[in-house]
């Protein structure tokens, strides 16, 4: 199962709060529920009809099973995260 998760910052010129969102997302990997943990930015490429490049961050997590992605989304690490670094993004979007 993949979980795709799209972060629009309140402040995107802000380059610490890019890395302090990026270095929270990091620390996901500790719950230890995801097979697969991948965080990016919009890259650079020309821009086409088709390309959305509007979001500053996006988190990418394959999980073997509904049931890991449950307890990750309950796990107490996943729900700091939440809490110490929601007041970051004015925007999130997820696609399962």
């Amino acid at each position: 199962m993949m979980h795709h998760v799209f972060f629009w910052l309140k402040n995107p010129s802000s380059e610490a709060d890019l890395q302090q969102l990026i270095q929270g997302i990091r620390s996901l990997e500790q719950t230890g529920k995801a097979k697969m943990l991948k965080v990016g930015v919009p890259a650079a490429t020309p821009p086409r009809e088709v390309i959305d490049t509007s979001y500053n961050v996006s988190l990418l997590l394959f999980f073997d099973s509904l049931q890991d992605h449950d307890a990750y989304q309950e796990h107490p690490v996943h729900l700091s995260f939440v809490k110490e670094y929601s007041h970051l993004w004015k925007q999130v979007k997820v696609y399962d």
